[in-house]
């Protein structure tokens, strides 16, 4: 079995055997540990950065700007900042040399991360040169309840040696962020150390300062020891001391058998925390009041606890159980809630519920409850590494269902985070010759673009222009996120305060973009990127960007549809006082109107929607001879450019463009918009639209798959879970072969949760009903969870008898639930405190002509025709 793929061991434990360098940077970044506030790469506390190690650590934006001059010309980047390092702790028997893993003859070694509890641990037994044995275990946490602490026990074992143990316990403010070999060539020094002290008998300090955010950054450590289960007195530390790093050596004496135990007490305070009166200060008075190692330890599990009740998934398919029961009773095993016992065989096939387990644990400890009070939005990888410099996309599309439903208060505060932005976006319109607001692509610290101007193409070593700015989008994902927090939870209040504000000053931007062709009779949008990512330029058009791309058109049209319906939902008097701020007058609002119906959709001649006007002009690629030439095909951009093409010139996606709007919007929506806009689209028009585009995707984005399987859940329930399964295996099998390493996806990981809960229940929310439609593919065989709604959690069990829902007991009146298209005479009722139990006819097998295999050369344009059974399934 390949040391990168995890085994099997216990239920809620992603568990690694054996060592191998190689595979240590995707092990650091699966097993980060984090809450919210920071987090802590799963490195090797004695290795410092190099090949196979990289300890990184991240506050939850803190960004710093750096200037390198590239092919020419001056770039400024702003990046999440790598900050001192808190874990350095090695030691040494004997005035040896000091232990690094990759220095000794490992007898074991086995890496455990504890999803149920947030720690990870470590144990190995190693044989140094001279023979003598010893074992190591650590345990390390970012604390969940007190999110400025970190900790980390270290217990070592003497096994055929007595003698003198010398062990070292430091803070490390000599660090860069380094973590991505394509950015190594960039300016990556973003901390400057400003002092190293003593701050107690058993403490350090080390204070630093970003070069150009001028943000401090206090790091205090406290360290204590015990031999054989006797304290040591501080006065057995010893100072180690330098300009940029401190700490302590301890120097005792062992006998074999004796355990010595060395816990490590770390508290991390900025600048930009709230209610303190200096970091240092603050950070040594966090680690001289906090408790003990067990004692944080067993607060920290219960915090854990606390977010599993909301956020458990239990997914039954062929794989073996582990997870908790959703409403917190038994595990899938039979074994108590929060015990753990001996799961099955270690097996190369990684259950579903871990991975599932795993994705929720990555976006739990991201988006934790702690950025409630931050000003921060929600990196597209995490807090475990650096690429994309941190910075935040659209990615939150992906993620903000799951949020709502488990988290709103986490929810609405990613949206906080744009709206104290909203006036950068508005300059940022302005400057760009339009109005309302234009949010950028890739956003960090103060709301301005901060995407690349340029970037490297590793297959041809060369600096080429970058576009990516021009994906507007983003702001159609934000005012999407605004309706369907809405949605969820009736928050009026919310929406009068930020909601609304945001929604329609990015409907004024995209009324601005719009142009009217009287030629033609409709809008254009031009100068834009769709989703797809690939095509920034249309070589029949000489203008920058696109042409009316189908996605960005048809959502400007929905997203101007809802405008109406915003403003009615507010009250008269904050209604009246927002329009009057915005100076929203009615002939605007008239003119919204007017584009919503007549924006531009192109189409290829049988009924496909076309990904932009002129995509049907474009050449089609020998898919199979690309395959068989480079194997991997996934960035065929870059492969193409080293041929010295252009994708601009082929018909390819990334990742899904036009299949994007049939993620985004129901069946109901979109059936709404299209119809608003004149096209007839019916489920046959639908199934082909798939087909076409289905093999020209290089899937070469881990959100890819999340969104194909999405689409492909109505008209190919086995191909629809294959490609779930693919995207399960995004990151904890690396299937972009070195991505995860420089930071987990976070939003393949939300997106497959997702698409578990709400693809195959079919949920759906809308007017105030709670609407399923389930459809479970084969080989998973139930489904529970819990979600928020409007003030209630219900409890959801689905399997392909029946779907169960239960309410818990509040004072607030019946929710409205509703199977499929069921009007209102057919809705049901569910009571606080009461469960309805909903038989469920089994739909039958479903057959497809959407095509599977990839276009040779030249598709016919009479493109897979869908088969009646499947039109009358979606």
């Amino acid at each position: 079995m390949p040391l990168t793929t995890p085994v099997t061991r216990r239920p809620w434990e992603l568990a690694y055997e054996g060592y191998d360098p190689a595979s240590e940077p995707l092990r650091e970044a699966l097993c980060t540990v984090g809450n919210g506030y920071l987090a802590s790469r799963g490195a090797a506390p004695e290795c410092s950065a190099d090949g196979a190690h990289y300890p990184g650590t991240y506050v939850a934006g803190l960004f710093n700007r750096l200037t390198t001059e590239v092919a020419g010309r001056d770039v400024e980047n702003e990046n999440l900042v790598n900050v001192p390092n808190w874990l350095p702790l090695t030691f040494r028997v004997e005035g040896g040399d000091l232990f690094c893993v990759d220095g000794v003859e490992l007898l074991e070694y086995q890496q455990v991360l504890d999803l149920r509890r947030g720690v990870l641990v470590r144990r190995l037994r190693l044989r140094d040169g001279a023979g003598r044995e010893t074992t190591v275990e650590q345990r390390r946490l970012a604390h969940m309840a007190q999110p400025h602490l970190l900790a980390l026990r270290t217990s070592l074992v003497a096994h055929n040696w007595s003698g003198r143990l010398q062990v070292r316990a430091e803070i490390d403010g000599d660090v860069a962020n380094t973590g991505v070999a394509r950015y190594r060539d960039l300016a990556s020094r973003h901390l400057e150390t400003v002092e190293c002290a003593k701050a107690g008998p058993d403490a350090v300090l080390l204070r630093s300062r970003t070069t150009q955010s001028r943000v401090e950054i206090a790091v205090a450590a406290r360290t204590t020891v015990t031999v054989d289960g006797q304290p040591l007195d501080p006065d057995h530390l010893t100072l180690l001391e330098d300009t940029q790093r401190i700490g302590h050596e301890v120097d005792v004496a062992v006998e074999v058998g004796e355990i010595v135990v060395v816990d490590k007490v770390v508290a991390i305070y900025t600048s930009r925390d709230r209610a303190i009166s200096e970091p240092g200060l603050a950070a040594v008075r966090a680690v001289g009041a906090a408790a003990d190692f067990d004692t944080l330890e067993a607060s920290h599990a219960a915090a854990w606890r606390g977010l599993w009740q909301r956020a458990a998934v239990q997914v039954d398919d062929e794989g073996p159980a582990g997870g908790p029961d959703p409403a917190g009773g038994p595990n899938r095993d039979g074994t108590p809630g929060g015990t753990v016992t001996e799961g099955a065989p270690n097996t190369d096939v990684v259950p579903t519920q871990l991975v599932v387990d795993l994705h929720l644990f990555h976006l739990l400890q991201t988006a934790s409850p702690h950025i409630v009070d931050l000003d921060v939005g929600i990196p597209a990888r995490g807090l475990s590494g650096e690429a994309y410099r941190g910075h935040i996309f659209w990615d939150e599309l992906f993620l903000f269902s799951l949020l709502c439903r488990r988290m709103p208060d986490v929810a609405a505060a990613t949206l906080r985070y744009r709206h104290r932005r909203l006036d950068v976006a508005r300059r940022a319109a302005t400057a760009d010759g339009a109005r309302g607001a234009m949010f950028p692509w890739q956003s960090g610290s103060d709301g301005r673009e901060e995407n690349q101007v340029v970037h490297l193409n590793p297959a041809s070593g060369r600096w080429l222009p970058d576009e990516s700015h021009r994906q507007r989008h983003i702001g159609i994902a934000i005012a999407h996120n605004v309706w369907r927090y809405q949605e969820m939870t009736d928050d009026v209040e919310f929406l009068a305060e930020v909601g609304a504000e945001l929604f329609l000053e990015i409907a004024r931007y995209f009324a601005s973009l719009a142009t009217f062709d009287p030629d033609r009779g409709h809008f254009d949008i031009t100068g834009v990127m769709g989703p797809d990512e690939f095509h920034d330029a249309d070589p029949g058009w000489p203008g920058p960007g696109l042409r009316n791309n189908a996605y960005t058109n048809v959502m400007v049209a929905w997203l101007l549809a809802r405008v109406p319906e915003v403003l009615d939902l507010l009250p008269a008097l904050q209604r009246h006082s927002l329009t009057a701020a915005l100076g929203l007058t009615a002939g605007e609002l008239a003119r919204w109107d007017d584009i919503s119906r007549r924006l531009y959709i192109p189409f290829h001649g049988d009924g496909v929607i076309s990904q932009f006007e002129g995509y049907d002009a474009l050449a089609e690629l020998d898919w199979n001879d690309l395959r068989a030439t480079h194997g991997d095909i996934s960035r065929l951009d870059r492969i193409l450019e080293a041929e010295g093409r252009s994708v601009n010139d082929v018909k390819a996606s990334k990742q899904a463009d036009v299949l994007m709007l049939f993620y985004v919007l129901s069946r109901r929506e979109l059936a709404d918009v299209m119809d608003r806009l004149g096209h007839h689209f019916d489920a046959e028009d639908l199934a082909r639209t798939v087909g076409y585009y289905l093999v020209r995707t290089s899937h070469g984005s881990t959100l890819s798959r999340v969104v194909h399987s999405w689409v492909l859940a109505r008209l190919d329930r086995s191909r629809s879970v294959e490609l779930f399964r693919q995207a399960l295996d995004s990151d904890i099998a690396d299937v972009q072969g070195g991505t995860t390493q420089e930071g987990v996806h976070l939003g393949a990981m939300a997106g497959t949760v997702d698409l578990l809960e709400r693809g195959y229940s079919g949920l759906e929310v809308g007017g105030g009903v709670l609407r399923f439609a389930p459809d479970l593919p084969d080989g998973i065989d139930s489904l529970g969870f819990r979600l928020y709604h409007r003030g209630r959690w219900v409890e959801v069990r689905l399997d392909r008898d029946e779907l169960q829902l239960t309410s818990e007991a509040t004072r607030l009146g019946p929710l409205r639930v509703a199977l499929g298209d069921a009007g209102p005479d057919d809705e049901v009722e569910l009571a606080s405190g009461a469960t309805v139990v909903i038989p469920l006819l089994v739909p039958a097998e479903v057959a497809s002509d959407v095509p599977s295999e990839a276009p040779s050369e030249a598709p016919s344009e009479a493109h897979s025709e869908a088969h009646s059974e499947v039109a009358s399934a979606v």
